[in-house]
């Protein structure tokens, strides 16, 4: 097998067209805004759409405008940020993942829209072909965090949903009361990532893929925010506070996955993570002559199909995460490709259906996807509990609904 650590550049070349969509919730103060203006200001190249519930959330002032419409501002790095409501936030991420609308991601700060739960159910709800849920990101501050949640307990239970949280204004604590900011988070979320912060100053990089490749200007016109930032970054060295945030590894391989270890480890990530994507290769009758693109949150999974074409047939899967056990993800990751009847592994016809359950494209006919639609997430946004596919390796899951165990056989 052919080990690879970089984030970058794998599965770059099969870069399917689906926008994630972030949730960034947490208590008044906590540096939500922060961290929102710091992902604006950081986009480095990427279009980011940013729902908010009003404009007081975006420092407007300190970014580039190029645009004014109703709801709508446009900044001239290409993000944009908009308006919206509960009742009007399906239809605006529907808006925003259009392929005509140009963006790459989706951020919604969740402050006078709804609850972090209830979000999530809406997202997941408005969520089609051209949008996927991107994760809870729950920022924590650690200067207020014991007395916040002695004063308002559901804090705790908001933090117990994230896919990442974020435990910001690290550096305003002392060791001991970061250790029981740490504490905290690891008893009402033991295997959530969890990002130790200043300033908010959380990688884009850790919850966005990299900016396709577009057209480049080459004609005199002024430099975007995120432009000259980028020149101001690469006069000092930021990885102490940056980039060193979070760790990823990865696998690239000729081999094929096993459809059930597949599904089991997107389902049941390695402690640690907060998203998975790749491309994989499936040996199975039927299944040989596409790639299979998958996406996994917080449990959550998406699958999408695409030709090969003139590419060679393998496996690309990259794990992002904060507090990554890298060798034990590394081992799983092993796991996936391993032959079947090695360590367990089952060789059957059944197993294909693992993964052909979470397909939402239409690129393969129904009767080769098995039975069903996708399961594994109970997306009801009219109440209820929401539900993701088992349990992670290592402990319990790090988002809502831990009791949806899935068995096809």
């Amino acid at each position: 097998m052919n080990w690879q650590s970089p984030v970058k550049n794998v599965c770059r070349p099969v870069r399917e067209r689906h926008i994630p969509v972030v949730v960034l919730a947490g208590f008044l103060g906590a540096g939500k805004t922060t961290l929102l203006n710091h992902v604006l200001s950081n986009a480095d190249g990427r279009r980011i759409g940013v729902l908010v519930n009003d404009f007081g959330s975006i420092n407007v002032d300190a970014l580039l405008v190029s645009g004014v419409a109703g709801g709508t501002v446009t900044l001239e790095n290409g993000c944009m940020c908009c308006t919206t409501d509960a009742d009007g936030l399906g239809d605006a991420i529907g808006a925003l993942s259009a392929p005509s609308a140009g963006l790459d991601a989706i951020l919604i700060e969740a402050s006078g829209i709804a609850e972090p739960s209830a979000l999530i159910r809406l997202v997941l709800a408005a969520c089609g072909p051209t949008a996927s849920y991107g994760g809870l990101v729950y920022v924590l501050d650690a200067v207020a965090l014991m007395r916040t949640v002695a004063d308002f307990p559901s804090v705790r239970d908001h933090v117990g949903i994230a896919d990442l949280v974020v435990c910001n204004k690290a550096d305003l604590v002392d060791e001991a009361a970061l250790q029981s900011v740490r504490g905290l988070v690891a008893a009402a979320n033991p295997t959530a990532p969890t990002v130790v912060v200043s300033d908010a100053a959380v990688d884009p990089s850790m919850m966005f893929d990299d900016a396709p490749e577009r057209a480049v200007d080459v004609g005199v016109r002024q430099l975007a925010l995120d432009e000259l930032l980028a020149e101001e970054a690469a006069e000092h060295d930021h990885s102490a506070h940056l980039h060193a945030a979070f760790e990823s590894t990865s696998i690239q391989t000729p081999d094929a996955a096993d459809p059930r270890r597949l599904a089991r480890f997107l389902e049941r990530p390695p402690v640690g993570t907060y998203r998975i994507k790749g491309r994989v290769f499936l040996d199975v009758a039927g299944h040989r002559d596409h790639a299979y693109v998958v996406h996994a949150v917080g449990g959550i999974v998406r699958v999408t199909t695409q030709a090969w074409a003139d590419q060679t047939p393998g496996t690309s899967l990259v794990v992002i995460g904060a507090g990554l056990d890298v060798a034990a993800a590394d081992d799983a990751l092993a796991q996936v490709v391993a032959p079947p009847g090695v360590d367990g592994g089952v060789d059957d016809e059944y197993g294909i259906l693992h993964i052909t359950r979470y397909i939402v494209d239409e690129q393969i006919p129904s009767a080769q996807k098995g039975r069903g639609e996708p399961v594994g997430v109970d997306a009801d946004p009219s109440g209820g509990e929401m539900q993701r596919t088992g349990e992670p390796e290592g402990g319990d899951h790090n988002g809502a609904g831990r009791d949806a165990e899935q068995d096809l056989g």
